[in-house]
């Protein structure tokens, strides 16, 4: 959970990509255990809880080995972060068992945009209209993966469009504890609450896991920590408008898991909200690097 200080683009991007490639393990956990697929289907409440569990015993082992320093937490800003992580990584874990990892990776890329509309009240940001016409692009290709009147689809598309919304409300915070904190406190801090928030929330529909439950519910912790250190790592190597493209991957780790796994493929909608989605955040990200403007990106969640 190191911070280099070296500038290595090259490592940057390969650290990303293994940060996708973990990012989306988790939420292909996460449908294993909410669809039956390991022994009676867990609610996505019980599912979230053990994500930040497992996670900050990870995170909790690191800093115990390493020993890094640490400066006062803001606690009411980490609290409103960790609820909305919370109920964002809660929502997604729901649309998995619903539609297929692609489209809900895909329109989990919506977070950044959701943020920079957010940034304008929140923040006071001043957004041009090459960024409004990203967002607006975005917008449509998600407007595309709900298929309205789909039934069982359309709900799950609407439970990610949910968790995008309230991601990217995170991001608001992670921008202003960024400039505060250390990038391992945050985390360290953000998944101790995590656990806490989690846990209450999950009291009411807990049922025993299978083994095959626990060891799925302990790999959705590790992979996140996993994911979380690559992508914190990959940021202090690189500006952020070049590692942020390549967190795109986790779109085809999603598909191809999908389809390893449970024999789904993406159809042709799929296949053209998720590029309408891809293109707007390409956009997006396009002109915050030429206006040269640190930006938060999506994070794993």
């Amino acid at each position: 959970m190191f911070t280099p200080r070296a500038h290595n683009p090259g490592l940057a991007a390969l650290l990303t990509l293994a940060a996708s490639a973990f990012a989306a393990g988790t939420t292909l956990l996460a449908k294993a255990i909410g669809t039956g697929a390991l022994g009676p289907a867990l609610h996505p409440l019980q599912i979230s809880q053990g994500r930040f569990i497992f996670a900050f015993l990870a995170i909790g082992m690191a800093a115990l080995i390493m020993r890094p320093g640490f400066s006062r937490p803001d606690l009411k800003l980490h609290t409103a972060r960790s609820a909305l992580g919370w109920g964002g990584v809660t929502c997604m874990f729901a649309a998995a068992s619903f539609i297929p990892l692609s489209d809900a990776t895909a329109i989990s890329f919506l977070n950044p945009v959701f943020g920079m509309m957010l940034a304008i009240p929140l923040l006071g940001e001043k957004v041009g209209p090459v960024r409004w016409s990203a967002a607006i692009i975005a917008l449509v290709g998600a407007a595309i993966l709900t298929r309205p009147g789909g039934g069982t689809i359309a709900f799950g598309a609407m439970l990610a469009l949910g968790s995008a919304l309230l991601l990217g409300t995170e991001l608001i915070f992670i921008k202003r504890l960024s400039g505060r904190e250390g990038p391992f406190q945050i985390l360290l801090v953000n998944n101790a609450i995590g656990v806490v928030i989690a846990s209450l929330a999950m009291i009411p529909v807990w049922i025993a896991p299978t083994l095959a439950q626990w060891a799925a519910l302990i790999g959705i912790g590790v992979l996140m920590a996993l994911a979380q250190t690559c992508f914190v790592n990959a940021m202090a190597r690189a500006d952020a408008s070049f590692v942020a493209p390549f967190f795109y991957a986790a779109l085809v780790f999603a598909a191809l898991y999908d389809a390893l796994i449970f024999d789904v493929r993406p159809d042709a909608t799929s296949v053209l909200g998720a590029s309408i989605i891809l293109a707007g955040a390409g956009l997006l990200a396009w002109r915050e690097a030429r206006l040269k403007t640190p930006v938060v990106t999506q994070r794993p969640l």
